[in-house]
């Protein structure tokens, strides 16, 4: 487990009271009348099926809002939020000391939410028929930088003489932030001789077409492309244990479970239709993790986000 998710969960809750606070009166004029303007999201590839969910079904009580989503990758999404210029920022990591910073420099303050969780699932193509498992030193020495890896034999010396080609996320991706952190043991440290793409569809497509392919992304998109892309065991240090929700759930999938997150602007919830939108996405949030095919917040979870939430509507 990444070593912020465990703090990065105490923090939520305490961001679900603040953005109740600013956004319920909002909340109630929304819920019972029409809402018209933008609410402008972007940000982790990851993340945005969840909150195309939320638009999705938004649309159904508010179709005066034009909720707009966005994938520049989670860096991407907290350079255009630190500008002030979405109201919601996607993200499949926290947020970095330097975001922070900008943000801070640019006035734009913010509330952090967890609203799912994600099994991190590394990827072979179908034609695939010699790797079921691979330890995370064997994905280090696939992955860390200067990696000399170009074969499959390279990697355990029973597998076939095949060429290693490897496809992945971007450096803007909060995907590519957490496995390089988790298996290289350094945020950002990869080999850069790989077929990179900020659309997880592009690292999909290079995989399943390639008989040596290796990749990683979201579990969602592995489930969506489970048809024509074999998902690999990892080995942590406790035995062989598949990518799936409940060992994303468990926290036995290690280290590649990992909650994912949105980050929504105090400027952003002061729009009623913000803030109508993000209390939706709250209370909806179990329809939305399903339809996004994501990893549900744990009862823990979803209990000190909704104990929040209750006392502060009951109070308000």
């Amino acid at each position: 487990m990444n070593r912020n998710v465990l703090s990065r969960r105490v923090l939520a809750g305490t961001a679900l009271a603040a953005l109740a606070l600013t956004g319920c009166s909002s909340n109630n004029e929304g819920a019972d009348g029409e809402l018209s303007g933008e609410v402008k999201v972007n940000g982790s590839s990851t993340v945005a099926p969840l909150s195309e969910a939320a638009a999705t079904f938004y649309r159904e009580v508010q179709s005066g809002v034009n909720v707009s989503v966005g994938t520049s990758g989670t860096g991407g999404g907290f350079e255009r939020f630190c500008k002030g210029e979405t109201d919601i920022s996607d993200a499949s990591r926290p947020i970095k000391d330097s975001e922070i910073e900008a943000c801070e420099a640019a006035g734009i303050q913010y509330k952090e939410l967890i609203v799912a969780n994600d099994a991190l699932t590394v990827v072979v193509s179908k034609d695939n028929d010699w790797a079921d498992c691979l330890t995370v030193d064997q994905l280090k020495t696939i992955w860390e930088p200067n990696s000399k890896v170009t074969n499959w034999n390279q990697v355990d010396p029973s597998f076939p003489d095949e060429p290693l080609k490897l496809f992945g996320p971007g450096t803007d991706s909060g995907t590519f932030d957490y496995f390089t952190d988790e298996i290289n043991g350094e945020e950002g440290a990869s080999r850069t001789d790989y077929t990179a793409s900020e659309n997880d569809n592009v690292v999909v497509q290079g995989v399943a077409g390639t008989k040596g392919g290796l990749g990683y992304f979201g579990f969602t998109y592995y489930e969506e492309n489970a048809d024509k892309l074999k998902a690999l065991k990892v080995d942590g240090g406790a035995g062989c244990v598949e990518p799936s929700l409940k060992t994303a759930q468990e926290n036995t999938y290690q280290p590649l479970s990992r909650p994912l997150f949105v980050y929504v602007s105090d400027a952003g919830v002061k729009k009623e239709q913000v803030a109508d939108f993000v209390n939706f996405y709250i209370e909806r949030i179990d329809d939305i993790v399903l339809e996004a095919k994501y990893v549900p917040l744990t009862a823990e979870q979803k209990s000190t986000l909704q104990a929040e939430f209750d006392a502060l509507k009951a109070a308000a």
